[in-house]
């Protein structure tokens, strides 16, 4: 997988490759990327890559030329189109079956907007998908790109081991369930707080039976749309279904 980033500070981008499981899959040749300074491709000696927007309004519009120089100059080292992304709060949200689907591409093409956004002739001309990473504004496109970046390049195989995403949350419509470390009992000014007795004891089906409760009622507490969105699509198993259920009229009872 290769990233290609298109940004007003490619020094932003640089930083988040060169560091923890990234920049390990960098050293092992499983994923690549290339900042692309968009002020390389500006017409003036000043470098200049926004003007203010036609019709009036607030704030300044990237500028089409200088944007459009840059992707020009991106395809033209390679054989065929690759993937172009917008980072743009009217695209459609970022999840994790998008992150599933962006990270089994070959390459994807990153735009990092800034200001009031870009000239609506690049995202004509150019662009193959406009994605938002939140129902949220960002001041940085950068911000954005990484989000999207972080959610896709460790789905792509041998960047992390598959055992260690087989229960995240989201895949299934259940959110992950609790988990704990050393010490087994830790000492705080309220008091001490230990590890849950059956993650001591070696039992590993109670201990699978405990994890899979924990995560039904923490989305049910959470994110119970999740809930709803599961038994839509049936993705639970009967197992799963029955704690549901007993979770609920837990949660009935108490109120």
């Amino acid at each position: 997988m290769k990233y290609t980033v298109l940004s007003l500070f490619p020094e932003i981008i640089d930083a988040y490759f060169s560091s923890s499981i990234m920049a390990k899959a960098l050293e092992r040749g499983i994923v690549e990327y290339q900042a692309v300074n968009i002020r390389d491709h500006a017409l003036d000696r000043h470098r200049s890559c926004d003007d203010a927007p036609y019709g009036g309004g607030p704030g300044m519009l990237m500028l089409a030329e200088p944007l459009g120089r840059a992707l020009e100059a991106v395809f033209a080292d390679k054989a065929d189109k690759q993937r172009v992304i917008y980072l743009s709060p009217s695209g459609r949200p970022l999840n994790q079956a998008l992150a599933r689907e962006l990270s089994a591409e070959r390459e994807l093409i990153l735009i990092c907007g800034r200001y009031e956004g870009i000239d609506q002739r690049i995202i004509d001309s150019y662009v193959d998908d406009e994605i938002s990473v939140g129902d949220y504004v960002l001041s940085s496109g950068e911000t954005a790109a990484l989000v999207l970046i972080d959610a896709t390049y460790r789905l792509v195989e041998q960047v992390i081991s598959p055992a260690s995403l087989e229960e995240e949350s989201f895949d299934s419509c259940l959110l992950e369930y609790p988990q704990y470390t050393r010490p087994e009992i830790y000492a705080t000014v309220s008091g001490e707080l230990k590890v849950p007795e059956v993650l001591l004891s070696g039992h590993h089906e109670n201990i699978r039976r405990w994890r899979l409760e924990k995560r039904v009622e923490k989305t049910l507490a959470l994110r119970p749309d999740l809930i709803r969105l599961g038994e839509e699509r049936l993705l639970f198993d009967e197992e799963t279904r029955k704690i549901i259920q007993e979770k609920r009229d837990e949660r009935d009872k108490g109120n």
